[in-house]
């Protein structure tokens, strides 16, 4: 009899404990609202899948030669991403520079040095608090015959953390400055060990205990073989790994903005991949930042010469574009920041 009572004992606990876990989800997802949903369409409008195109073209073009970390056409990249920020009167943490200098001791692989580009908006309120989209810069290089170039990886990419920006920009200039910093953050040597975003994460611009999240952009401009039928989809990966709350604000704003299905297969500890482990948001994670990384999936021309920018579907890389804006809005301008709730490093 004792047994069974212990047993039953331990039953209710559970039951309690569950029942607790979820009225705390139930309220955490009420208290996720947008404020005001028109002033954000408002901004998610002056995205365009025009202005995204004109990016992708210019950044996979031949000038800057499959921008291979170290190299001249990746420094001829760097500088187009300069010249767009001081164009567009958005200014850098760096002052003048925009650039974070990364000496040629710290690569491996006989790579040159090479460079971070980073700028920002300052916020209202939070100026110190820091909310970063970021995109590795960086691809492949050239053969003595073909240029890999980028176009997808991570063209596209950075195409929306431009276009981002802009719409930032506008917003701050008609009076909606976002309430904490806002950091557009171009990596390089992603390809060669996320170099770049490893030494960002050691020498933080903005210290890491005051960045909110990372929203990290690598591939978002094509459809992969498992959504041939269905192309309206965005793998997220890492959003629930160290906040729950990152994961209901990026399902609100899919439901209140763009409605792609949110595919999570990839975010899977048991998926062979290994995506979350593999693209530059990871080292941010490995520092108790939030991140999600948003991914289309591989496809044929993955890191091959046929990775071009006529094959990007525009009319998606505006509409996944609209998600991380909208998220990147919530997250700059809530009243308080997000909780990490799941830290185990």
């Amino acid at each position: 009899m004792k047994i069974q009572l212990v047993a039953l004992a331990l039953t209710l606990v559970g039951s309690c404990s569950t029942l607790r876990h979820t009225k705390k989800i139930e309220r955490l997802k009420e208290n996720i609202a947008f404020e005001n949903t028109q002033i954000v369409e408002q901004y998610l409008n002056t995205i365009t899948e025009d202005e995204l195109k004109a990016h992708v073209y210019a950044f996979s073009s031949e000038e800057f030669n499959g921008r291979k970390a170290g190299e001249p056409g990746h420094h001829k990249a760097s500088r187009f991403l300069k010249d767009y920020y001081i164009a567009h009167h958005i200014k850098s943490p760096l002052g003048s520079k925009y650039y974070q200098h990364i000496p040629e001791s710290y690569f491996s692989e006989d790579i040159k040095d090479s460079q971070n580009v980073i700028a920002f908006i300052e916020g209202s309120e939070y100026p110190n608090e820091v909310v970063i989209i970021s995109a590795h810069s960086d691809h492949e290089g050239y053969t003595e015959t073909d240029i890999y170039y980028g176009a997808d990886d991570n063209g596209s990419g950075t195409a929306a953390v431009l276009e981002m920006a802009q719409a930032f920009q506008k917003a701050a200039d008609d009076g909606h400055r976002p309430k904490r910093s806002v950091v557009f953050l171009h990596l390089t040597g992603e390809e060669i060990g996320l170099t770049g975003s490893r030494y960002y994460t050691q020498y933080p611009v903005f210290s890491m205990s005051n960045t909110v999240a990372n929203l990290n952009i690598d591939m978002i401009g094509r459809v992969d073989d498992a959504h041939a039928d269905d192309e309206n989809y965005i793998y997220v990966i890492g959003a629930d790994r160290l906040s729950t709350e990152l994961h209901y604000i990026s399902e609100e704003a899919n439901s209140k903005f763009t409605n792609l299905n949110l595919d999570y297969k990839l975010n899977s500890d048991s998926d062979p991949n290994r995506y979350y482990y593999r693209s530059d948001h990871y080292n941010f994670a490995q520092k108790g930042v939030p991140v999600i990384f948003y991914f289309n999936g591989e496809h044929e021309d993955y890191h091959e010469t046929t990775d071009t920018p006529d094959k990007i579907n525009y009319p998606l890389l505006k509409k996944r574009t609209n998600l991380i804006f909208a998220t990147a809005w919530y997250l700059a301008n809530s009243e308080q920041r997000i909780i990490v709730d799941k830290l185990n490093l």
